[in-house]
């Protein structure tokens, strides 16, 4: 009697489990689904499977010049913020000073700041700063929510490095920069990497900053989607963010197979 108690306790226990797995990933199912229907409206159930919102993405000139936007900007602020990030991870990583920990919290404010304060915020003070370009303004917002992100993750992966292999570098002759380069680099790149991959695929998502920095010459893809949803449901919106869902999971494996994501959320 009490196998059973036990069995039927496991079985509703796993039945709650799917439910609300199923519950919460509804949205991403449905979007999915609409991405390989045939119908040329949101349809469900779906009724024949076929590519054709995939191959009008590609023929799409209203989805590929913000895409060209997007891709462009995300690049752009990644490659900036590896470079400022990284160097703000190793310098945080060597120090040991009062008010470190505090440093670093300060750094990683963006994260936990609403997005719409970011861009009214520097609304404000880039265009009193005399920056009115809206690709400028657009990347050094941009840079600024991505820099956490490369440190954060960059200070995971450095947490994991020998510092006796620098101190073998530097007493076999190499510089401060060079055992930088040649040592410490080739070590933590799996955190690089991962680190840039999370910065891109966060510049490539965020809205927020784009609705208030950018014009109607420089509209990013997440603001195209609103402006085609708020027009009418068209497939192709199911399409696109399909393949951005399909970036974000990339991501994430590629994140855990580099470094662990248990690593980066712990520390």
């Amino acid at each position: 009697m009490g196998r059973v108690a036990r069995m039927l306790k496991g079985g509703l226990r796993g039945g709650w489990l799917i439910t609300a797995l199923l519950y919460v990933n509804a949205p991403v199912i449905i979007v999915i689904l609409v991405s390989f229907s045939s119908s040329s409206v949101f349809d469900l159930p779906v009724h024949g499977l076929s590519l054709r919102w995939y191959a009008a993405l590609a023929r799409s000139e209203t989805f590929s010049g913000p895409l060209l936007t997007s891709l462009k900007l995300a690049s752009v602020a990644t490659a900036l913020s590896l470079f400022l990030g990284g160097l703000c991870a190793i310098g945080l990583w060597r120090s040991r000073f009062r008010g470190r920990d505090f440093l670093i919290g300060l750094a990683l404010s963006p994260m936990m700041l609403p997005g719409v304060v970011i861009g009214i915020s520097l609304l404000f003070y880039l265009r009193a700063a005399g920056i009115d370009n809206a690709f400028t303004s657009l990347v050094i917002a941009h840079v600024v929510i991505t820099i956490p992100y490369m440190i954060r993750i960059s200070l995971s992966g450095l947490a994991l490095f020998d510092i006796g292999l620098m101190d073998a570098a530097r007493t076999l002759g190499c510089s401060p920069s060079a055992a930088i380069w040649k040592v410490l680099v080739p070590n933590v790149a799996p955190s690089l990497i991962s680190a840039s991959v999370f910065s891109f695929l966060t510049s490539m998502d965020n809205y927020s900053l784009a609705l208030f920095l950018g014009d109607v010459y420089t509209v990013t893809l997440p603001i195209e989607i609103i402006n085609v949803l708020s027009v009418g449901a068209d497939p192709i919106v199911a399409a696109v963010s399909t393949i951005l869902l399909v970036g974000t999971l990339g991501a994430f494996l590629t994140t855990e197979r580099l470094i662990g994501l248990q690593r980066i959320a712990g520390g």
